[in-house]
């Protein structure tokens, strides 16, 4: 390698030659670097971790179909029932761990007296959870 000189007999343009030099030296102190440090990477720490014990996760309830037609004819779980039919299976459903929830479906046509006694059936035999099922509007404007 030439570093230049006193000697002003040859070119004075640059030098062609690349100084890998410090590109070594930089490499072999990382090497040393990674030798020394990879066996603390290695080393784990013995720790005695404490236990715990949790609750399970609540069940999720099911959920019980009761739907009425226009007619008022009544149906659980898409089987037809009659009033008192729809009572007992609702004693039944309100004794049950977690307590199901009743999905009521109704035909628009259908006559609220008969609502209002499926509804009152639900809340004499202890059912909480009680939700209406409905279809959404459809959407008359165009995008």
């Amino acid at each position: 390698m030439s570093f230049g000189g006193f000697n002003d007999n040859h070119q004075a343009g640059p030098m062609a030659e690349i100084n890998v030099t410090p590109m070594v030296d930089v490499m072999l102190v990382l090497l040393v670097i990674f030798i020394l440090s990879a066996p603390l990477f290695t080393h784990s720490l013995q720790l005695d971790l404490p236990t715990a014990k949790s609750a399970p996760a609540p069940e999720k309830p099911q959920t019980v179909s009761v739907a009425i037609d226009a007619a008022g004819k009544l149906y659980w779980q898409d089987q037809a029932v009659t009033l008192e039919e729809l009572t007992r299976r609702m004693a039944q459903a309100a004794g049950k761990k977690p307590q199901p929830e009743v999905q009521l479906r109704a035909d628009k046509a259908t006559r609220y007296e008969v609502i209002a006694d499926v509804m009152s059936a639900a809340q004499s035999n202890g059912l909480n959870k009680l939700g209406f099922v409905t279809d959404p509007k459809p959407d008359t404007e165009k995008k």
